[in-house]
């Protein structure tokens, strides 16, 4: 596995194998700190094309100013341990100014659903997202992006952006990786304490709740969002940030429950805030 750090090495890498091979190129963007959620990106992406890039970056523009952009973990080597074991080729480790050069005025905004679910809580956020995703597609050139579903409002906004941009890459979702009781993987967990890591699974039980309710026939939002609401009711020390149905698309609110809505909840536990979801099926 080689481990490249700028983009002219990295578009030099994916185009030379596609050249000697008219191989498929497949990209997993991620901040590092990889976890068995990333392995499983990084697997689906192994299975799926002919070279795998990770990217491990850290993206500043996407944090707020009171957010944790300094404190975030960064676990560099044993990032490129699992990303190696799990199949990639290439890891991109870009530095800020690689990415965002002295003067870069260029950023893409997704206007509409970049201000919905984790856009109305975090100005500015997909502004960043879409910003780096962005500058990946174009330096690896890649055919597929692979993301995770737990992070559902980023792949709408991603979507929107490469349908726009008539960018050539698919965005490829994977389905969000749990803990034994049901606690959806995210780098941020290492922020919990003990107590606080029992407290985040009412995230996972408020979307349960819901999955039970639609299982039952209820179709009404108001139900489904009264029922979660009483879950995060139940454990104080919870704030909750949002609970909404949206359709997947625009993330907009829809009234009834249907195959393809995102049921999607946000709260803080303690100073952490951390996000879930389950697709309408």
């Amino acid at each position: 596995m080689e481990i490249l750090h700028t983009v002219a090495e990295l578009r030099q890498w994916s185009r030379q194998e596609r050249n000697d091979g008219g191989y498929t190129i497949g990209v997993v963007p991620t901040m590092g700190a990889l976890h068995a959620g990333h392995a499983s990106l990084i697997r689906a992406a192994r299975a799926s094309v002919g070279f795998v890039a990770v990217s491990i970056f850290v993206n500043p523009t996407q944090f707020g100013p009171n957010e944790d952009y300094a404190r975030y973990p960064r676990t560099f080597e044993a990032d490129c341990a699992l990303a190696e074991a799990e199949g990639a080729d290439v890891v991109f480790a870009p530095s800020v100014g690689e990415l965002y050069p002295a003067g870069a005025a260029t950023f893409v905004e997704v206007e509409g659903p970049s201000s919905r679910l984790d856009g109305a809580s975090r100005p500015g956020h997909f502004r960043g997202v879409a910003t780096v995703v962005a500058k990946l597609l174009i330096a690896t050139e890649a055919d597929r992006a692979f993301f995770g579903q737990k992070d559902a409002a980023q792949v709408a906004v991603l979507r929107r952006m490469v349908a726009d941009l008539r960018l050539p890459a698919e965005i490829v979702v994977c389905p969000i990786v749990r803990e034994p009781d049901g606690l959806a993987l995210s780098s941020r967990n290492a922020y919990l304490s003990p107590s606080e890591r029992i407290q985040a699974l009412t995230l996972s039980r408020a979307i349960r709740q819901a999955e039970v309710l639609v299982a039952a026939g209820e179709r009404r939002s108001s139900a489904l969002v009264e029922a979660a609401r009483q879950i995060f009711a139940a454990e104080s020390t919870v704030r909750k940030d949002y609970i909404e149905l949206v359709d997947w698309a625009t993330l907009l609110p829809v009234e009834t429950a249907a195959p393809g809505t995102l049921f999607a909840v946000a709260a803080w536990v303690g100073a952490t805030r951390l996000i879930d979801n389950a697709v309408i099926t």
